[in-house]
């Protein structure tokens, strides 16, 4: 399949935690002009966020809400595809698929969803998010998953679970095409929940080999189930194109400079405590989240491409970029990196 390139939706005034102001302030203002570019450039996806507390600049910053977002970047757009994410320990599902039978009117058959187990504790008991343990999260968003789509496809529909209850619940219109349910999760047990519930995984960045990896396991966990195959594999990553690679060396050693101080460290320090994650992430690598320095994407736009073009080979359909400041840098991305990615082979 062809890679798709999409990007994450700055909620929180940018990605980077060792650096304070991006240019990118959480506003409005600052995610209707950049997704009005990202659309006119081609990007295939966004992906929302859900977070009420900012784990990049401080819990103190400003910070946007993911599904008031969502239907404003649909309303505003013509083609971007936006994936919410959506944390079961906040929702339950009826309303959940009432919100989206609502937005597939306004945008039809451009919504997806990235279901996330929770990993704030201090998160959950400000808003009130049930915040059940590790393993528990991977059943309770299974249940999630289940009666949502269940009151999606039927009606009346009913559902008695452990975690959530729906009685006679009617949901209408239903959508107009098939939902695209992301999920993510490197502990064995999340990663065979995800292949009963989901039809898509998403990854935090890995090297070209361990994303392969985790593809072929996440197949094979199907496989064994008797479903189909998994439709598309995301991954995120941090990206960095300049004019030369020392340029690009310089601006990496610029945002990964750790300040222990910074207002996102606790969070990260949070974030790996409760997380079953699979490899180490370094306080280094903690500058821009999700492991997104991980697949080193950082060079000219040779150096990129050709990277970028070994993970398709590995069968990454969904490249979720972030970087900074985002606007520009998508500009640059879709002027010297998408026609060398679409237009030659890979040589890696």
């Amino acid at each position: 399949m062809t890679l798709h390139f999409g990007y994450w939706t700055p909620v929180y005034g940018g990605f980077l935690r060792n650096v304070g102001d991006e240019g990118t302030p959480a506003t409005w203002e600052t995610i209707r002009s950049l997704s009005l570019t990202a659309d006119r450039l081609g990007y295939h996806t966004t992906l929302i966020p859900e977070l009420y507390l900012n784990d990049r600049k401080g819990v103190d910053a400003p910070s946007l809400e993911a599904w008031a977002l969502t239907s404003a970047v649909l309303a505003v757009t013509q083609n971007l595809r936006v994936m919410t994410a959506i944390r079961p320990g906040f929702h339950h599902p009826a309303v959940a698929a009432k919100q989206l039978s609502t937005l597939d009117s306004i945008a039809p058959g451009r919504l997806a969803l990235n279901v996330v187990a929770a990993w704030w504790a201090e998160e959950a008991k400000q808003f009130g998010g049930d915040f059940p343990a590790h393993d528990e999260r991977y059943a309770q968003a299974t249940e999630f998953v289940e009666a949502l789509t269940g009151a999606l496809a039927t009606t009346p529909f009913s559902y008695d679970g452990d975690f959530f209850t729906l009685t006679d619940t009617i949901v209408e219109p239903k959508l107009s095409g098939e939902l695209g349910i992301f999920a993510g999760g490197e502990s064995a047990q999340g990663r065979d929940a995800i292949a009963d519930f989901a039809n898509a995984y998403a990854m935090h960045g890995g090297t070209v080999a361990e994303i392969r990896d985790k593809i072929a396991d996440m197949q094979r966990r199907r496989a064994a189930k008797g479903r189909p195959p998994l439709e598309e594999f995301a991954m995120s990553a941090y990206v960095i194109v300049r004019d030369t690679e020392a340029e690009a060396q310089a601006e990496l050693e610029r945002i990964t400079t750790v300040d222990p101080h910074s207002p996102g460290y606790a969070s990260f320090q949070e974030f790996t405590a409760n997380s079953a994650l699979d490899v180490e992430v370094s306080a280094r690598e903690y500058a821009v989240g999700t492991r997104g320095l991980r697949p080193n994407l950082v060079g000219t736009a040779e150096q990129v491409a050709e990277k970028i073009r070994a993970y398709e080979e590995a069968g990454l359909t969904l490249l979720l970029i972030q970087s900074s400041p985002i606007e520009s840098e998508l500009e640059r991305i879709a002027a010297e990196v998408f026609p060398l990615v679409h237009g030659a082979p890979v040589t890696v």
